[in-house]
């Protein structure tokens, strides 16, 4: 697994992404008390069940790899040439 340039902002920004998808699809209000631990993997679970990414085999899913596969989901719906893709 390659790191990205970028990661932590574009973890950051799919993060954003991830919670107003989940919100505008009805499947979850998320809490000020949620931790971003608990976000990363819902937002991830939820985007496996939506397939919208592919999902990590199940010995392989951690913080670290959720993070990279949101970042991954995030990037790919940039428009070329954005600062965060260079």
């Amino acid at each position: 697994m390659k790191k990205l340039k970028h990661e932590a902002e574009l973890v950051k920004e799919a993060l954003q992404a991830g919670m107003k998808y989940g919100e505008d699809r009805g499947a979850v209000i998320f809490e000020p008390t949620d931790s971003v631990s608990e976000r990363i993997l819902y937002i991830y679970r939820l985007l496996v069940h939506d397939k919208k990414i592919q999902p990590l085999p199940e010995d392989q899913v951690s913080q670290k790899s959720m993070r990279h596969k949101l970042a991954l989901w995030y990037a790919k719906q940039l428009p070329k040439g954005h600062p965060l893709l260079k």
